[in-house]
């Protein structure tokens, strides 16, 4: 089979592609938008589809699986299938823990030590959207393990630490309620504490944004029988927040 690759295409709908070929693509999520939604609202499952039927002439329903999902206040890479096939393998991979993720967060004041795991019990809270750490002995709570280093402190404008996590779960709000329950949530995660803002300001609580970007995804490509690695770069508005690190 012949792959076609692309590797950071810049689109005029909204996000980056990071790869495509002709069964997946990889592509950095906006932070504000929704993952997926129900027809009629705007999503990022909505707007791929609307590219790859207007870009590749594809007549009737664009067939699109959605392994993964992020949260909507979040930015960074995701990766969709274009084929049942994909959708299936990838979807296995994300269920046996072989998907490498790695985020970003900047969240408030200094984190000591500069790296670490941390290992909770999560349960989602009934009628809310929200997690909340639980003890070990309770029925509901499931494990979640995340690895941290810090990469950046800085003091101006108040205390903040820019971590990078490494997910071994993938629960629920895992990184945004581990960090809130240690007394370091993320900035803009009013959710779970953060009084800082993040990002272009909003009237809409919903379309308010927290410094979370899920940096790199790292999953197997059965086709071309390797890894694919994507990165996704920093939003710009993250400078604005003090952040400056070459590369990002």
């Amino acid at each position: 089979m012949r792959i076609r690759k692309r590797f950071f295409e810049r689109m005029p709908c909204g996000f980056d592609i990071l790869f495509e070929d002709e069964t997946c693509l990889a592509v950095a999520k906006p932070a504000g938008l929704l993952t997926q939604a129900p027809l009629g609202i705007d999503s990022l499952e909505y707007r791929i589809k609307r590219l790859l039927s207007e870009r590749d002439g594809v007549s009737g329903d664009v067939y699109l699986g959605v392994p993964h999902r992020i949260d909507r206040p979040v930015s960074g890479a995701i990766v969709f299938a274009k084929t049942l096939k994909a959708a299936q393998r990838i979807s296995k991979q994300f269920e046996n823990r072989r998907v490498e993720k790695t985020y970003w967060a900047l969240v408030k004041g200094h984190i000591d030590p500069d790296e670490g795991t941390w290992t909770d019990y999560l349960k989602k809270i009934d009628g809310e959207p929200r997690t909340a750490v639980v003890e070990q002995t309770d029925p509901a709570g499931r494990i979640a393990v995340l690895h941290y280093r810090s990469l950046q402190k800085v003091s101006v404008p108040g205390e903040r630490t820019l971590l990078e996590i490494t997910l071994e779960t993938g629960r629920t709000h895992q990184i945004r309620v581990q960090c809130a329950s240690r007394g370091h949530p993320v900035l803009g995660d009013e959710m779970y504490g953060s009084g800082i803002a993040f990002g272009p300001p909003s009237d809409d609580q919903r379309e308010r944004l927290i410094a979370l970007h899920a940096r790199m995804l790292k999953f197997w490509h059965h086709a071309a029988g390797g890894y694919i690695t994507v990165t996704a770069p920093l939003p710009k508005y993250w400078h604005e927040a003090g952040i400056e690190l070459p590369g990002a």
